[in-house]
């Protein structure tokens, strides 16, 4: 299970170095700069946790805090350069769930998230994810949705069924025959070189190079299989 983390600043290094170490652990990472914007991706995203900004323009983090505690207990972790104790117990009292003094750790926010999440219960993370090559290549199971280096991926029924079986089982090779009979139902022809095309078209969607492939790999004389390991 993954979760859909929201990292609420300003400031755009701070929210790129916390996108990438949160997706080297395997979490989808959605990214806000205004408290308006932070608002509006909660209601369109539905985050599993939010890293939470107070001096942000437009909307204060303490305003959004307290919105998102008027309509539910979704996590909240706040960043800020004020070190004050006042202000630290203010955070807390406004709902916050953590408090994480800048200048931070990266490690140290991916770490606070864990046990945030882990306090939250088991059932805080809504979507099923498979995350590979730290995180270039997700596929979210539940959503139907795949995300190469961040941006997302169109794949058609099928293409996402045959992505699927093959990330599902790493190293385990597959046949043609195999993989139709497993696809059969949806536009297959019953024709075992089918499956070609289809791998062609997932190869350039999803690789960097679809000419040297890592994730959907030939093995010639028998089939396919995905060459990459899931992140841990």
């Amino acid at each position: 299970m993954s979760c859909r983390i929201l990292v609420v600043d300003d400031e755009k290094k701070i929210t790129a170095v916390l996108k990438v170490y949160l997706e080297n652990e395997g979490f989808s990472v959605i990214t806000a700069y205004t408290g308006l914007e932070a608002l509006e991706k909660i209601a369109t995203e539905n985050p599993d946790l939010v890293i939470l900004d107070l001096m942000l323009p437009e909307l204060s983090g303490e305003e959004v805090c307290q919105q998102i505690r008027e309509v539910g207990a979704l996590p909240i972790i706040m960043l800020t350069a004020k070190t004050a104790e006042v202000d630290r117990i203010e955070g807390l009292n406004l709902g916050a769930d953590d408090y994480v003094n800048k200048p931070f750790s990266p490690r140290e926010v991916v770490a606070r998230v864990k046990a945030v999440l882990r306090r939250s219960g088991p059932n805080r993370c809504t979507s099923s994810q498979l995350s590979f090559g730290a995180g270039d290549l997700v596929i979210d199971l539940n959503g139907h949705e795949v995300y190469k280096q961040s941006m997302a991926v169109s794949l058609t029924p099928t293409e996402f069924k045959l992505l699927t079986l093959l990330a599902q089982s790493p190293g385990q090779v597959f046949s043609r025959s195999m993989l139709t009979e497993r696809l059969q139902g949806y536009d297959y022809d019953g024709y075992d070189r089918t499956i070609d095309v289809h791998v062609k078209n997932l190869r350039k969607k999803i690789e960097t190079d679809s000419q040297n492939p890592v994730y959907i790999v030939t093995v010639y004389g028998v089939g396919y299989k995905f060459g990459v390991e899931a992140d841990a």
